[in-house]
Order: C-alpha cells, then structure tokens, then sequence
C-alpha cells in the first residue's frame, strides 16, 4: 500500500508537467494520418436529414413561439430573442426584455436545441418543456403568469380550435409548453457540408477545412465538442486551464453558472458546453457575450480551456472548419 501511495504523486506530477509544458510547447502534427477515411468512427455525428413530428402541433407552437401576448406588456415573443433569421439568436451581447430591461446572460440559439442534454446555460431545465415557462416568468424577460398567458389566448378563436383538437383537455399551460417544445425540436439544422463529409463527401472540404478539424481534435476540442450536436451534452467549467473571470473582472451572479442551481461551490463558474452548430452565425459568443467574433471566442478557449495560445494558422484553420458547421432549416441553408 506505501508503495501505491508512493507512487500515485509521481504519477499526478508527471501528467500535470506535461500538461504545463503543452501550454508552451507546440503540437508537433503529423497531418498526413488524416485522409478522410474511417469515417464511421469520428466522434462528431451527423444530424438525421428527415426528423418526423405533429406537423399540426409544430405549427401551433410556431404562431405560439413568435406571439408577444406570452409577455406582460404583448412586446416579447421567443422570436425576440431566437430570431430564426438571425441563427436562432438576437445578435446582442445580453438580451432586453419587457420595458428595455436588459438581461444577464447571452442568448443561446434555439436551433437544434431539441439534441441538448439540458436547457439554459446553467442546465436549470431539463427539457425544452421546462424551459419554455421560464422565460415567460422571468420578470425582466416576458414578466407574465400563466393565468394572464391564457386569459390572453383565450380571446382568440384559433387558439381554442387548435387546443382542442390537439389536447383533449384543451388550452392550459402544460400543452403550451409542450407546443412551443414540439415546435422548438422541429428547428433541427441538417446537412451542413461537415455533416456531407462524414457521410462520404471527400470533396466538400477544402484541404484547410479539413486540416481545421484534425487541429479541432489534436487540440482536444473534441473532448467537450462532439456528438451529433457538437456539444450540449455535458457541462464544464469554464476556466479549466486559466480563471478566465478573474481576468475578466466584474463577477456576477449569472457567472456562477451552475452553482446557481445546486448550490454545489464545486459547480461554480461550471456551465452546459454549448452546441457549436451553425457558430458562425451566432456571435457575439459565451454566455457572458463577451467574445464578439469567432477567432476571439476560438483564442479564449485556447488559451483558458486547452492552455494554449493558440497561432495565427491554429485560429484561421479552426475557424475555417467551424464554418462547415452551418447547415440548413426546411432545406435552405441558414
């Protein structure tokens, strides 16, 4: 038993001088032993081409999802803030709500959030049903109550006929949130040229999209972005090889992440790693908005998850093969 216990330090030590000396030490890359083939065995899966749901229900949680009578004052619709134009996003750096008041946290895409683990940056919410009330309680978001949201669409005609004919109990609360979730896992994002890669197109790549992706998982990238949605189905904390806030100064309650939820101190700055498909068009980027483009957020990861200032080439080469993530919404690309 000594002998275990003499050694397990040893071992620590050697792995973390070799994690320290990575951080100045450039990866020596043999890319020739990445030629596009093996596919069936990468980490990073494509989403299915053709998803079936109640097209009835996507539709009625479509109207449901872009009407602003969801909020207190009729201003604030979930499209406000998951523009489908803009990448399932609004564009700014934190979102407003109901009177101007500006939000907390960055809006994270509601494209291909059906494929996430959990919902909200600090995975709060266990479905999108869940999540689908939270926004419409939250006082500086859509400030209502279920009772005000129904009163509301009870007034309209299209919306007892729709109810009734979907749910035999009609109009209430749990079928709003599972209308607007139905609809909200319909906004799946398929076909990207990365995902026409995986399935056998060589040539959609270029060679520097392709060398991106080998840097992507040398790098180790991979090991928190994969899987069919690239993310979404763990979480991490964010500063794993730098404190990224204390660089950044200011704190706040929002930066806590996860800790927020459980109360776990060992949950603090920890938050849900973010799908990164369709990336390119969701800037600014982190849930404090604070990266406003995509080599920015792509140096920050280097440097405060991966320990590694990352080279001009590095960032240019994994930007390159982000933008093979973008895919398409009802056959169009976004």
């Amino acid at each position: 038993m000594w002998k275990l216990s003499y050694l397990i330090p040893l071992i620590l030590g050697s792995v973390l001088g070799v994690v320290l000396w990575q951080q100045y030490e450039p990866i020596e890359l043999d890319e020739s032993v990445y030629d596009g083939k093996n596919l069936a065995l990468e980490p990073i899966r494509p989403i299915p081409n053709n998803l079936y749901f109640n097209a009835r229900k996507v539709q009625l949680g479509n109207i449901l999802f872009h009407d602003p009578r969801l909020s207190h004052d009729n201003t604030i619709s979930c499209a406000s803030c998951h523009n489908l134009i803009k990448g399932g996003v609004d564009g700014t750096q934190t979102s407003i709500g109901i009177n101007g008041a500006v939000g907390p946290i960055n809006a994270p895409t509601v494209f291909n959030s059906g494929f996430n683990f959990r919902q909200f940056w600090d995975g709060r919410a266990k479905n999108l049903e869940e999540q689908a009330e939270g926004p419409i309680h939250n006082p500086i978001e859509m400030g209502s109550n279920w009772r005000e949201v129904i009163m509301k669409l009870e007034q309209d005609t299209y919306y007892i006929e729709q109810f009734s004919l979907l749910y035999l109990d009609g109009l209430t609360s749990k079928n709003i949130q599972d209308a607007i979730a139905t609809f909200e896992r319909s906004l799946y994002t398929p076909n990207s040229r990365f995902d026409r890669y995986l399935r056998g197109d060589d040539a959609v790549l270029t060679e520097k999209e392709k060398l991106g992706y080998q840097r992507f998982k040398a790098y180790g990238c991979i090991s928190c972005h994969q899987g069919m949605n690239i993310g979404g189905n763990m979480f991490q904390h964010f500063g794993v090889m730098g404190n990224y806030f204390e660089d950044r100064g200011n704190i706040t309650q929002v930066d806590l992440g996860r800790y927020n939820v459980t109360q776990n101190p060992a949950d603090k700055f920890v938050f849900k790693v973010p799908s990164l498909r369709n990336i390119a068009l969701t800037a600014p980027y982190f849930h404090d908005g604070s990266a406003e483009t995509l080599p920015d957020a792509v140096k920050v990861m280097g440097r405060y998850q991966l320990g590694r200032m990352l080279s001009d080439e590095d960032v240019e080469l994994l930007v390159a093969f982000l933008k093979t993530l973008t895919g398409e919404y009802n056959g169009q690309p976004l």
